[in-house]
Parts: structure tokens; C-alpha cells; sequence
């Protein structure tokens, strides 16, 4: 037997092992200043494009006037206690009902947060005799969800509707055995590659197998669909939804998630979902403040049409000087490099320090080995000037990665990680 830690201190993970090199500037850097698309990184300005604030509601005065005012009204904690006990109000009512008309649902029910609202959901959904069928590429959250679910369940390939159909008569055959139920997961939007969740195929589905749906739609809402309702609007499948979950973390800019359904469906889950009934209601400030957000993302449909417009000059710009950006259907913007950990860190350095560009860098074991993702999200707050400059830093950058220079660059520090 051997001390609990110390396999965390001889292991640090795959991505923990770079944190003496990583940390501060690659992981857990620093963006300070207003929420836009530019921002201050290390004293320096750089274009932001790691900001999910997809509407540009985040420093909009509007937004901040009602946010100071509901702060110096209430303060941060009001109301105490959980939803259950002492922590309703009103305006939690009022914005359940405001957000379930505006995604074409019968009843909604507010959640603290997005990661642990939809865990605790499917928690709620399910029993040890219901079976899960969700999606191989399904965000961390989906997953710890599932990893609760003390029945079976199973995967099936991203996007990949034969080998969905190939898994539900694999789980119908056993919840006829166990006289259990489907709960069948996906996304709107998932939110490294940024295509679409094939929503309207999959609700197609249910003409031939049983099983209730349950999408989380985080980067659809607000971007996607005539009335920005996301990604079931978008596919015309909103009504095969029966579960729709969204956070206001993205185009809502602010903190907190709901979920919509037909109202019994809502009613059990306020009585059951555990990451709500023991935990402390969602504060005024937040409740308030998504009113506000949900009145302008109603009501101001040209932050959609602006964010799509410099949307489309990304994506297209990038195809047109022969970037690889997958099949993203969505806001989210891949840049697929080929490299190593080194020349992606390597790279990353000279596009904040000598092009002043900011934007995520995603490696293994996120995606395989090899492969270099620079994650970009474009909001209504950036720029054509913004786009030209980072497309002409993107070319050089990917010149000096193909030609070697990242690489030898990073030889030291590949050198001294034993890779």
C-alpha cells in the first residue's frame, strides 16, 4: 500500500506535465480589461478571439447599467438559500417563463450552472434500468453526467447516424430486458469542432425507435436559428427536442443555464435535480441581469447579423488562403495545424508577442497527437481590420510552422521534457 498522492505527484496528466512551462501564459494567462474584441494580455494589446461573448452583451452599457443596479439594489447574495427553501423570487419565475416562450417550450427551470445543470440532469433523467446512448465527441460535462448513471450505456460515433441506429437496437433490446427506457444525448453545437449535432436526423429517428432527447445547446443559443432559439430552430426540429438545455455563459454573457421541456417533465426535475435542491439559488444579480440579455437578444436582431457577418469573412478569408477549419457549421472556428506540443507552444508565442493575435490553443489529449487546433470565436464586437490582420498573421505563421522554424524553436524545451 503507498500514500494516496503519490501518484499525482509522480503523474501529473498529460496536460498537468507542461504546467512549469504552460502556466500563466498558455493555461490560466491573464486577459484583462473590458470584455471586447480587443483586450490587454501581459500589458500589451491583442485581439481577442478566445471570448465566447458571442452578441457582444458583455460591455454593452445597457447591460452594465442594469447589472450595477441590480448589484447596489440586492447585493450578490440575494436571495439565500436554495430555490426550494428560501431562494425564489419573482424574477426567477419571470425569466422561466420569458426564456421557455422564447425557445418554444411549454415551462423552464433556471440552473446555477451550466456544467453541473446538465450533469445533475441527466442524474435525474435516468435510473439503473434506463439505458444512455450519447454522442463519442459530447462535452466533459455529458460525460461526468453519464459516468453517474449507474445503468448501461452506450456511444456512438460523432455525427455518425448508422452507428446511432446500430447502438439504439442495441439498447432497445436490453431495456426490454430491463423494462427500462432511452435517453438519447447530443449537441447543438459542439463546441471544439463547431459543427451541428445532427438534430433533425436524429429526431427522425424516433419514427422508428423509442427514446427521449435530450440536447445541450451552449454555443447554438442565441447564435443559431431565425430568432437566435439555436440549433433546433435552426434544423426545424425544435418540438423533437424533449430535453433542451442552454447556459447564458456564451451569447448571454453572464452566469447561470436552463432547461426547457413540457411542463411535467419540468415539474419532476425541480424536485429532483440535486445540483439545485442543495445548492444556493441563483442571485439577483444574474436573474436580473439575464432578463435584460434575453430582452436584447430578442429584440436586437442585428447582434446576430453582425456576428454572422464577421463570421463568414473568418471562415471564408481562412478557406480561401487554403486553412483546414473541419466542417464547422457553427460560430466556432477551428484552424486545424500539423505539430508537436513544443511547436504549438512555440507558435502560439509568436502570434501574441509578435502579431499581439490571442486565441486558444487545443492539443492532445483534447484532439490526437500531431495535430495543433486554434480555437476561434468570433463575436459581433470584432472587426473587419481584426479579421484582414489576423488572416495575414495566420499565413505567416503557418509558413514558419511548415518550414521548420516552430520546431527548432522548440527543440530545448522537447529536449527537456523528454518528448
Amino acid at each position: 500500500m503507498r500514500d494516496l498522492f503519490d501518484r499525482i505527484i509522480e503523474n501529473k496528466g498529460p496536460l498537468g506535465k507542461w504546467a512549469s512551462q504552460a502556466e500563466g501564459y498558455f493555461v490560466f494567462p491573464k486577459l484583462e480589461g473590458p470584455i471586447s474584441n480587443r483586450m490587454k494580455f501581459q500589458g500589451k494589446e491583442v485581439i481577442t478571439w478566445s471570448i465566447n461573448d458571442y452578441l457582444g452583451l458583455a460591455n454593452r452599457p445597457e447591460v452594465k447599467k442594469v447589472d450595477g443596479e441590480t448589484a447596489a439594489e440586492y447585493g450578490a447574495a440575494f436571495p439565500m438559500g436554495a430555490r426550494m427553501m428560501s431562494g425564489h423570487t419573482d424574477f426567477h419565475e419571470q425569466l422561466e417563463q420569458e426564456l421557455a416562450a422564447f425557445v418554444n417550450k411549454q415551462s423552464a427551470y433556471l440552473l446555477n450552472f451550466g456544467y453541473q445543470g446538465i450533469l445533475s440532469t441527466i442524474d435525474a433523467l435516468v435510473s439503473k434500468d434506463d439505458i444512455i446512448v450519447y454522442d463519442v465527441d459530447a462535452h466533459a460535462c455529458i460525460i461526468d453526467g453519464v459516468r453517474l448513471h449507474m445503468g448501461k450505456r452506450f456511444t456512438f460515433m460523432h455525427n455518425d447516424i448508422e452507428s446511432l441506429e446500430k447502438n439504439l437496437d442495441r439498447a432497445t433490446k436490453m431495456a426490454e430486458q430491463t423494462g427500462g427506457g432511452i435517453l438519447v444525448i447530443s449537441e447543438g453545437v459542439f463546441g471544439m469542432r463547431g459543427e451541428q449535432g445532427k438534430l433533425k436526423e436524429i429526431v427522425a429517428l424516433k419514427k422508428k425507435y423509442n427514446f427521449r432527447f435530450l440536447v445541450d445547446d451552449a454555443h447554438g443559443f442565441g447564435t443559431l436559428g431565425a430568432t437566435g432559439a439555436g440549433a433546433g430552430e435552426e434544423q426545424g426540429i425544435q418540438d423533437g427536442i424533449d430535453v433542451y438545455f442552454a447556459t447564458f455563459a456564451k451569447s448571454m454573457a453572464g452566469i447561470g443555464a436552463f432547461l426547457a421541456a413540457d411542463k411535467e417533465i419540468i415539474d419532476y426535475l425541480k424536485y429532483n435535480l440535486r445540483s439545485q435542491m442543495f445548492a444556493k439559488s441563483l442571485p439577483m444579480i444574474y436573474v436580473k441581469g439575464a432578463l435584460k440579455r434575453l430582452d436584447m437578444l430578442r429584440t436586437m436582431p442585428e447582434l446576430k447579423a453582425k456576428l454572422w457577418e464577421n463570421v463568414n469573412a473568418l471562415q471564408n478569408g481562412l478557406k480561401e488562403r487554403g486553412f483546414d477549419i473541419g466542417t464547422t457549421t457553427s460560430c466556432v472556428t477551428p484552424v486545424y495545424l500539423n505539430g508537436s506540443i513544443p511547436e504549438a507552444m512555440a507558435l502560439v508565442k509568436d502570434l501574441r508577442e509578435n502579431y499581439s493575435i490571442f486565441c486558444s490553443i487545443v492539443v492532445y489529449p483534447v484532439i490526437p497527437k500531431g495535430l495543433i487546433l486554434l480555437r476561434m470565436i468570433p463575436t459581433a464586437t470584432h472587426t473587419i481590420e481584426d479579421i484582414n490582420e489576423t488572416l495575414e498573421a495566420f499565413s505567416e505563421i503557418r509558413a514558419r510552422l511548415e518550414n521548420g522554424t516552430y520546431k527548432r524553436l522548440s527543440a530545448a524545451v522537447a529536449a527537456a521534457m523528454g518528448e
